[in-house]
């Protein structure tokens, strides 16, 4: 029996993330001024009430200089104030700057491979508009604190590293508040002290790295709905922190449905990243939800909600993505996360069919978009791109898993969660393209130009007849493109033919040049061919024809070979029958050389540069590879 599923506009999902994202100026990925050191702990001490937009506390970190230096560099806003830096005992001099910084001089010059701590004491009101950190009332008019860091937040509210090149090792997170209020945070809750002055000590610890955006807290007059979520490999407490008036039996069968999740995720991720802490969420009065390490951020509960979240865990949490750029490694993954659940959970498969259909029609939207974000192009708005960076992110990968056949795909999504160079670490896209190509043993290299690093989506016009008396099925494949910066999308095209007595029969075809001949053996009439039956590949406006004048023997006719391919110097077109002009294409669309070709002659590619080139001919497009 299928869950109960509940579905919610993917645009307003997205457009609901994009806004409880966190303002803050999106200005570089990399703070060049915190690359002297890394972040290895943090203690954060604050005093916070959720009825004040006020942050006060200190902020202890401790750290592993990189390079000799004199000084060290924090990110903090400069709307906030601080009061003091202590380093064994003393004040150190420090130096407040307008670009969101502090910078603070050590009395003497800390050598590389040193190890080193200092405290940060500050106060301050947050900006509010930054979404970063906001007091705010529910709808009951209860009072609520949450913060939010994704990008660029995190120095908005409390003095940290917040370059995506650094992970935070451990973090103990000691949070004073009136006593009716209960704090939910990362990690693992170590104690709640009531400390007999109207206040209340909470501490929460995590011992697995995090960046700063990751981190957050949400104070409220939550109720808990605490349990314990058992898998086939794992047990792990399971903390929900929850308004008063959503504290019922709808919102505790959707948590109560996690545990379900969870084990499908396991299946097919890996183990829980987390297991020895815990798993939960917290609400908040943003729209959508926030993967926050260990407690994921909630604007409600909706089933595909808590998928897409949880899904981070894997991807964006344990793996995070290295630069803003590569936002698709968190978004498009949990995208995909959102497909297992829907598929194997929530869905029946029509349920499923449509519902991807519908995927397919909001990227296809528009004709061109790559889910790769160029540094040109890096803004707040361009990496919250829901029909890119989520949606078209997320079914690249389901295409990748056509390509790969589901067993193969799974296997090496666990082994990238398990690579030592990326768990509990930053992976940029060339880093995980440079991993799929060994751990399959398969270059993909040519399908992340087309599908990550390109734009647009193929449509495809494919004809096809039948001998009467052989049955034999011929095919001819032909393809355009939404935008000309793509020249050819190479990929294993999902076919379905019917007979008038039921009969059916699937097949593969690897389509690899334009205008492409194929045939295929059935022992039945042929009534009907579709292409792409179970949405496997982004598409749009394609066409199905049967035209009798097709032909095996067209095949020998118009079907050319280019050798050698790849090549150094030189290449041929074979079975040219007479003179035909051609064009070489760069990868990313520009026209490089032009000619005649003529039957039995060599096409001169000495002067080009090694790399792939797309040779146009006679209504053909194929892939040249120059050594």
């Amino acid at each position: 029996m299928f869950g109960q599923f509940q579905n919610i506009d993917k645009k307003g999902l997205i457009e609901a993330e994009r806004n409880r994202a966190s303002k803050g100026t999106l200005d570089v990925n990399v703070n060049p001024n915190t690359l002297n050191y890394d972040l290895t702990y943090v203690r954060l001490e604050l005093d916070l009430d959720p009825n004040q937009q006020y942050v006060s506390g200190t902020v202890t970190s401790h750290f592993k200089m990189l390079q000799n230096s004199n000084n060290i560099y924090f990110d903090l806003a400069d709307n906030l104030t601080v009061s003091n830096v202590k380093y064994h005992g003393q004040d150190l001099t420090f130096q407040q700057l307008n670009t969101d910084e502090i910078k603070i001089d050590f009395p003497n010059l800390i050598l590389a491979q040193a190890t080193d701590s200092l405290s940060i004491t500050y106060s301050g009101i947050p900006d509010g508009s930054a979404n970063a950190f906001k007091a705010s009332t529910t709808q009951a008019g209860d009072p609520v604190l949450m913060t939010l860091s994704e990008p660029f937040g995190a120095k908005e509210w409390w003095p940290t590293k917040q370059s995506l090149n650094d992970k935070i090792e451990k973090l103990d997170i000691k949070i004073t508040t009136p006593a009716q209020y209960t704090v939910g945070s990362n990690g693992k809750l170590m104690a709640e002290t009531i400390l007999g002055n109207g206040k209340k000590l909470t501490y929460w610890q995590t011992n697995y790295p995090i960046p700063a955006y990751l981190f957050a807290l949400g104070i409220s007059n939550y109720v808990k709905l605490n349990s314990t979520i058992i898998t086939s490999e794992s047990s792990f407490p399971f903390l929900n922190y929850v308004y008063p008036s959503w504290a019922n039996s709808s919102t505790q069968a959707n948590l109560d449905w996690t545990a379900t999740n969870m084990q499908t995720f396991e299946n097919h991720f890996g183990l829980y990243p987390y297991r020895d802490e815990k798993y939960g969420h917290m609400q908040s009065n943003w729209g959508g939800g926030m993967e926050h390490a260990t407690m994921s951020t909630m604007g409600y509960y909706a089933q595909d909600l808590i998928a897409h979240e949880l899904a981070h865990q894997w991807f964006g949490d344990k793996l995070t993505c290295g630069a803003w750029n590569d936002i698709w490694l968190n978004e498009g993954f949990a995208t995909m996360g959102e497909y297992l659940a829907y598929e194997k959970l929530l869905m029946s498969p029509s349920q499923f069919q449509n519902y991807l259909q519908t995927e397919i029609d909001f990227i296809t939207s528009s004709p061109g978009g790559s889910v790769y974000i160029p540094d040109n192009q890096l803004s707040f708005n361009r990496i919250f791109d829901g029909r890119l960076s989520y949606t078209k992110g997320g079914y690249v990968l389901r295409m990748m898993k056509w390509t790969l056949g589901d067993d193969a795909f799974y296997a090496m999504l666990k082994a990238y969660q398990d690579y030592p160079a990326f768990a509990y670490n930053y992976v940029k896209t060339a880093d995980f393209l440079t991993f799929l190509n060994s751990h399959t043993g398969k270059d993909f290299t040519e399908f992340f130009n087309d599908w990550i690093y390109g734009e647009g989506y193929p449509i495809y016009q494919i004809k096809w007849t039948q001998n009467a008396n052989t049955k034999q099925l011929t095919f001819q494949i032909g393809q355009t493109q939404s935008v000309s910066t793509v020249s050819f999308y190479e990929m294993p095209l999902p076919i379905k033919v019917s007979g008038s007595a039921g009969q059916t029969a699937y097949f593969v075809l690897n389509h690899e040049s334009n205008n492409q001949y194929f045939t295929e053996n059935v022992s039945f009439d042929v009534t009907n061919v579709e292409f792409d039956y179970d949405r496997q590949i982004i598409t749009k406006g394609s066409t199905v024809l049967r035209d009798n004048n097709l032909g095996a023997n067209n095949i020998n006719k118009e079907k050319s070979n280019i050798y050698p391919n790849p090549a150094k110097s030189f290449i041929e077109i074979s079975g040219l029958e007479k003179s035909t002009d051609y064009e070489i294409f760069s990868i990313d669309g520009k026209l490089i050389k032009k000619g005649k070709a003529n039957p039995n002659s060599e096409i001169n590619i000495s002067t080009l540069v090694k790399g792939t080139y797309v040779l146009k001919f006679n209504n053909q497009s194929v892939k040249i590879i120059k050594e």
